[in-house]
């Protein structure tokens, strides 16, 4: 983002003309009689090229004005040195003091070195000798933008001393151009190749015509005409050989370009690019840019909006180069190349989500790794959009939901995403039950969980695609979860896991449960491994019994390495849309009642429902008469 104040110091031996320059700048001509120092004066924005709010400080260089010289070099944003082109020491103290004098106070702003009274000097001085004079100490001082000369008496160049300070500070060379080297900084390379690759919407390596009016539209407000465009062009062609090919502008000719500009003074032009963009001046991309302002609602959850959703979409059509339905790892690291990386390399994706049997991600699954992604860290989805290339405010391809407390109050949800936290002994298949979400194969031997493990598949509830988020955490990680206000109201249900064939499973659960206040939230439980021997429990109560006691379902029994899972994953949504019906406590009384309660809700829900209460039934019952 621009800055909207310049402040100007103008620093320089006596006698060099400096009050003088300000007081012409003001009053248009020259003043011959004026004070030592002249107070600092504020120019607003709408009187200056830049369009900001400039403020002009004159100095003093006597012994007993350095504290506030100090000061003042400390408060600067850009230092003109003023020396007097008729007075050859006035110049040689620019390197043998005013520089490294600045440097000893630890500033490290732009410096503009003004060489004033050229009224006074000769005509016969070259523009190659002024050259001559000034590299020496461009080159040891990189600091030092450029080098205007002007006259405060005639007055000559008055205006373009204070525009080239301006410019120093809104679009400095330093971060852009190595001047010794004459080449862009590879941080300006890197940041000028990830613009051209938002650019190339076909991904082709090519900006053509339609894609360098678009470019130049979203920069500059207005596309180029056919005329200026092919002269842009001819331009390249002339001087880059590979800059330009048949169908367009190449990467070598968009940096070619910037190079020109910058060699030519235009430095606004780049910068104007750059900070589009989302750069700062130190060439990182800003912080507002990347994670915005977005207010949340207290209770509320964040998911994708429509615009989200599109976006997502097309970019994995764009980036599904052979159309085959999925993005593989190199077309994932293509897609995520304007970025610092896959955002989920650590989470273990993309088993975390839906593939296809080479291990390459689908769409549903992409759609639904960003749907978990928003829900769980909103802000990381904001910081990605802008890494690629979400067109206009990334705050319009989310939206906040309304408050769970409110959801629950109501006893009806409206959201799209929900998340289901899923707790169990060792052992008692957690994980299995996780994998089995995004149709991954079941697995021998067991891994026991050491940290938390998330993942994400839709799941269609009446017609109506919904997310189901299932987050695992280990058991040495439950109760720190348990106890953490504020993480359990980002749930939507909690899904208690035991193995049906360990005598102790049930014990962890039950009394994990009953240690923490979470009566607000609905509960399933749930009964893994159906396919081993049912044993009795070593509690006070066997699992049926504990759950009419609360007025909840009877576990449902699953087994997933029969693939056995009863339609659990469309329940544990449906219990999120209807929290009320398997809330502890709402409707106490025997298991057949709460069944009934389970089906009062949408006809498609009530089915998976019902089907599941079915198969745990004939699955108990076979188990009995064995």
């Amino acid at each position: 983002m621009m800055r909207e104040v310049v402040r100007i110091l103008l620093v320089g031996d006596e006698q060099v003309g400096k009050s003088t320059l300000i007081t012409s700048l003001i009053k248009e001509t020259f003043v011959p009689n004026i004070q030592h120092v002249v107070p600092e004066v504020t120019i607003p924005p709408e009187w200056t090229r830049e369009k900001v709010t400039t403020r002009i400080v004159d100095s003093s260089p006597r012994p007993e004005n350095r504290e506030q010289l100090d000061t003042e070099v400390r408060r600067a944003d850009v230092i003109c040195i003023v020396y007097a082109i008729n007075k050859p020491e006035t110049f040689a103290h620019v390197g043998d003091f005013w520089l490294p004098y600045i440097r000893k106070l630890g500033r490290n702003v732009p410096v503009v070195l003004v060489g004033n009274k050229i009224d006074v000097r000769g005509k016969d001085i070259t523009n190659e000798a002024l050259e001559e004079q000034i590299m020496p100490i461009m080159n040891e001082f990189k600091e030092v933008e450029t080098c205007v000369e002007c006259s405060a008496k005639q007055p000559l160049n008055v205006s373009e001393v204070f525009y080239f300070a301006q410019k120093a500070v809104l679009h400095p060379t330093a971060p852009l151009y190595d001047s010794r080297e004459h080449t862009l900084k590879p941080a300006c390379i890197e940041a000028l190749r990830r613009i051209f690759k938002l650019c190339d919407l076909d991904k082709d390596g090519i900006l053509n015509d339609e894609e360098i009016n678009e470019f130049q539209t979203k920069c500059f407000g207005a596309p180029l005409q056919r005329q200026e465009l092919e002269s842009v062009k001819e331009v390249v062609r002339e001087n880059e050989v590979e800059g330009v090919v048949d169908n367009g502008l190449t990467e070598i000719g968009f940096l070619f370009l910037h190079t020109l500009f910058i060699q030519r003074g235009r430095l606004e032009t780049t910068w104007t690019v750059l900070r589009r963009f989302g750069y700062g001046d130190d060439l990182s991309l800003r912080e507002e840019f990347l994670c915005p302002p977005y207010e949340i609602t207290p209770g509320g959850s964040v998911e994708l909006s429509s615009d989200g959703y599109k976006f997502f979409i097309d970019l994995f059509q764009t980036f599904d180069q052979d159309k085959d339905g999925a993005l593989k790892e190199a077309e994932l690291a293509e897609l995520f190349s304007t970025a610092p990386g896959n955002p989920w390399e650590s989470t273990g994706f993309p088993e975390t989500t839906l593939t296809d049997e080479s291990g390459a991600v689908t769409l549903q699954g992409f759609l639904a790794q960003w749907s978990m992604t928003t829900l769980l860290d909103h802000k990381t989805t904001l910081a990605y959009l802008a890494y690629l290339g979400y067109n206009g405010d990334t705050t319009t391809a989310l939206k906040v939901t309304r408050p769970r407390k409110a959801d629950r109050r109501r006893g009806k949800v409206q959201r799209n995403v929900f998340l289901c936290y899923v707790f169990g002994a060792t052992g008692s298949g957690k994980t299995a039950l996780l994998r089995s979400l995004v149709n991954k194969p079941f697995e021998e031997p067991y891994v026991p969980t050491t940290r938390s493990y998330s993942v994400v598949n839709s799941v269609e509830i009446g017609g109506a695609e919904k997310y189901l988020v299932m987050q695992e955490f280990g058991p040495k990680f439950d109760s720190e979860v348990l106890q953490n206000r504020k993480r359990l109201e980002a749930c939507d249900v909690l899904c208690f896991l035991y193995d049906s064939g360990d005598v102790n499973s049930f014990a962890y659960v039950a009394n994990l449960r009953n240690r923490y206040e979470i009566d607000h939230l609905p509960c399933v439980f749930v009964a893994t491994k159906s396919d081993t021997d049912l044993v009795p429990q070593r509690y006070d109560m066997q699992p049926d019994a504990y759950c009419r006691g609360l007025g909840l379902a009877v576990p449902i029994s699953v087994s997933i390495k029969d693939n056995v899972t009863a339609e659990l994953f469309g329940m544990l949504v449906g219990v999120a849309m209807e929290p009320g019906v398997a809330i502890p406590g709402t409707n106490r009384g025997p298991a057949n009642l709460r069944v009934v309660r389970y089906v009062t809700l949408t006809a498609t829900v009530a089915a998976i429902i019902a089907a599941g209460f079915l198969g745990y039934r004939i699955l108990h019952n076979i188990k009995q008469s064995s």
